[in-house]
């Protein structure tokens, strides 16, 4: 039933325009990367913070509501592991940072303040990222060096040795028991980049667990096996913990198949060794999120021609679209508005009922509000609250509504349903404001003023407000409390 307090205490969205209305849900991702980034090592652990919160804080406003954090660049830690290193990208030799600190759960407990998903975001097979590199002391390749293959001067896990998938997963078994993630996140480094007369040296470990596939069935097998024994992991220790990977762009090309895309590129299948349709398919990963970074003029790979593509090819997942701020907002104007080919790129991916979002790279051009970006998204394209995407295949059921809301001293608040540790528990709420009793439209996306983790919420203004619950998996309660509030 719903709960309706009628108190009278007296205490304004509008989507315009003729291209598809801001919906009420959306994943509306940006990825946070720390390798490459000498700044973090060059910061005081306050300055850290500090930075880390302004990015949030512009992310928010710019209306993101899940950060993609890079916390494992290159077989090390930007959190408390007893696997491996501190990171070299943020503190010398592995040492631990000072003052202490953990990134991670900083950035979780950050980002569900602003009432924003963070998703820990790990490269599994990249141990080093230059030559001639030193790993510190502790690393595991001292440990087992015979793992390891050296490729155009860097440092990887052979793919094909079983103890190296176990080690990975072990990683990610780690963070999820530890820390209340949203989600795990793998990019698009799976076997190395193909570089130009240099061969990945794994013939000793094919020689011995090829069992009579082709060299490139038997890689692909490999990663696979990595997909499917995290996803694996994952249920077994936090179900409501999803698992996403994010793709190049191109998973054939159709000169190589005939159901791939009509480009002309790196294929994600025959030179990555990376399946991802087959682990959508196989329900061993819940979002795939290629990286269609090309514009919609693009001679080889065309934006227009890849979209196209992957909306018809979700295998039942999730698909959010990775788009290139830097190439989108400094290309020719794709509307009679500014923003490049900003309003046409989000206006594709939301006229495709298969695709759920986007994600920016990287998340400091939308901090910088590079081409004028940030102002766009937060005055137009994301300028409602939108609730992440829910996951059904996860679990069907639904969270118990808030109890005893009551207004006290300009703030909501209210009794959360008690937490039984599945993924139906009740760990967001979502606050609306309407006119009046009549008006309410919990479809309406324009009426969302808040999403947030705690049980109370601050208001300035007069109105009926409702208040559901959100599930771990972000499925949203049928009933609600509501209030009138008169100022």
């Amino acid at each position: 039933m719903r709960h309706i307090i009628l108190l009278i205490i007296t205490l304004a969205a509008c989507v315009t325009g003729t291209r598809a209305a801001n919906p009420k849900r959306e994943f509306r991702g940006a990825w946070i990367q720390t390798v490459f980034q000498d700044s973090y090592l060059k910061r005081t652990t306050a300055e850290n913070k500090a930075y880390l919160r302004e990015q949030l804080d512009k992310l928010a406003a710019a209306g993101v509501n899940a950060v993609i954090f890079q916390v494992r660049p290159q077989s090390d830690a930007f959190y408390r592991s007893e696997y491996e290193p501190w990171s070299r990208w943020l503190s010398p030799e592995g040492k631990a940072p000072r003052p202490a600190w953990d990134p991670l759960q900083f950035m979780i407990d950050e980002a569900h303040a602003r009432g924003m998903e963070l998703h820990a975001w790990l490269n599994p097979y990249r141990a080093t990222t230059g030559r001639n590199q030193t790993l510190p002391a502790g690393h595991i390749y001292h440990k087992h060096p015979e793992w390891f293959v050296r490729f155009d001067g860097k440092l990887y896990y052979d793919p094909g040795r079983p103890e190296c998938r176990s080690y990975i997963v072990n990683i990610v078994s780690d963070i999820v028991s530890r820390y209340d993630v949203d989600g795990i996140h793998f990019d698009d480094y799976f076997y190395p980049y193909p570089v130009k007369g240099v061969k990945f040296a794994d013939a000793t470990t094919f020689k011995k667990y090829g069992k009579g596939k082709s060299l490139a069935d038997w890689r692909r097998s490999n990663v696979d096996s990595l997909i499917r024994d995290v996803h694996q992991a994952i249920a077994g220790i936090k179900p409501w913990v999803v698992f996403g990977v994010s793709p190049f762009g191109i998973w054939r090309n159709k000169t190589t198949d005939p159901a791939g895309s009509d480009t002309r590129g790196l294929q994600n299948y025959d030179d990555l060794y990376a399946d991802v349709l087959l682990w959508a398919r196989n329900g061993w990963i819940d979002y795939q999120l290629p990286q269609i970074y090309w514009n919609t003029d693009h001679a080889s790979a065309s934006y227009l021609t890849l979209i196209d593509w992957w909306k018809d090819h979700a295998e039942g997942r999730h698909l959010f679209v990775g788009q290139d701020v830097a190439r989108t907002m400094g290309a020719e104007r794709a509307t009679e508005r500014d923003g490049g080919q900003l309003y046409t790129k989000v206006d594709l991916t939301r006229r495709a009922e298969s695709i759920q979002g986007n994600c920016w790279w990287p998340a400091a051009e939308i901090t910088s509000n590079k081409g004028g970006i940030a102002d766009i998204l937060a005055r137009d394209l994301q300028s409602n609250i939108a609730l992440t995407p829910s996951y059904p295949w996860i679990s069907e059921g639904k969270p118990l509504p808030v109890s005893n809301l009551h207004f006290r001293g300009g703030r909501l608040m209210w009794t959360s349903p008690c937490a039984k540790g599945t993924a139906d528990d009740a760990v967001k709420f979502v606050v609306y404001r309407f006119d009046s009793a009549d008006k309410v439209d919990l479809s309406d996306a324009g009426a969302i003023i808040g999403v947030t983790r705690d049980t109370k919420f601050d208001i300035t203004a007069g109105g009926y407000y409702v208040v559901t619950s959100l599930s771990r998996v972000n499925t949203e309660s049928d009933d609600y409390s509501a209030i009138k509030i008169r100022l």
